[in-house]
């Protein structure tokens, strides 16, 4: 703490994060949210891509096409225009109640609509991802299993969506890359993720030029975390044939 103290003195760069309680907290709060608001987007997403995928994989038109009205509307609107669209959207109908003192409280949230928007968003991609993974199977193999007595239903869970989630990691790694990068559009909602907390920090001390090397250096790592635990997971499921891990 002193260096970075005598860093400012001396050299004029002031990160206030590494000296100041207040800040430090500020920081590692923004920090926490922005890894929490991705790792439950990230598994919602997932699970989200793979049961809307089931239904297009069902002989049914009406659940293939809300599937697929799904996946237009959330690829084909700007990620910041979908959280708006929640937040002052949805968010004006959803009913309120009140606190100890009689102050009207919202009972979803921004956190939440943050965390409903981006899920969605990153849920059409994993859709499309999915889809793509499923149908890169050859049909030898669904042929197969359905010879071995598997059903329908028993197919998809034990030979499709293995098979398939092996292809799709490389695209599946992109996505959540994304989804990591997409997390700081929550700043527009009043979120303290980090971009928020680091712009009231550099606000409050007028050090915007540190406080910008440090968030860009920060989210550096933690795409880099994301795309090491990917990479491996690929290396770890890959199959002779099957995906595309080296």
């Amino acid at each position: 703490m002193k260096f970075f103290r005598a860093l400012h003195e001396r050299g004029g760069i002031n990160l206030t994060i590494f000296y100041d309680p207040f800040d430090m907290s500020r920081f590692i709060h923004g920090l926490y949210l922005t890894v929490v608001l991705f790792l439950i987007c990230a598994v919602a997403s997932v699970l989200l891509g793979l049961f809307a995928v089931a239904f297009l994989t069902l002989p049914y038109r009406v659940p293939r096409a809300i599937v697929r009205g799904y996946v237009a509307f959330f690829r084909n609107t700007p990620p910041l225009v979908q959280i708006y669209f929640f937040y002052f959207g949805l968010g004006a109908l959803v009913p309120t109640s009140r606190n100890a003192y009689g102050l009207p409280v919202a009972m979803v949230n921004n956190f939440d609509w943050a965390l409903i928007a981006l899920s969605l968003y990153a849920g059409a991609f994993n859709v499309e991802i999915f889809r793509a993974g499923i149908e890169a199977i050859h049909h030898s193999i669904v042929e197969a299993a359905t010879a071995l007595g598997y059903s329908k239903a028993a197919t998809f869970l034990h030979v499709m969506v293995p098979l398939a989630w092996r292809i799709s990691l490389p695209a599946l790694s992109n996505n959540l890359i994304e989804l990591l990068k997409t997390t700081t559009l929550a700043y527009a909602i009043g979120v303290p993720e980090l971009l928020y907390v680091s712009n009231q920090i550099w606000s409050d001390n007028i050090n915007t030029f540190a406080m910008m090397n440090v968030l860009m250096v920060v989210y550096l790592l933690l795409v880099g975390v994301v795309a090491i635990a990917m990479h491996r997971w690929e290396r770890v499921l890959k199959l002779p044939g099957f995906g595309a891990a080296r």
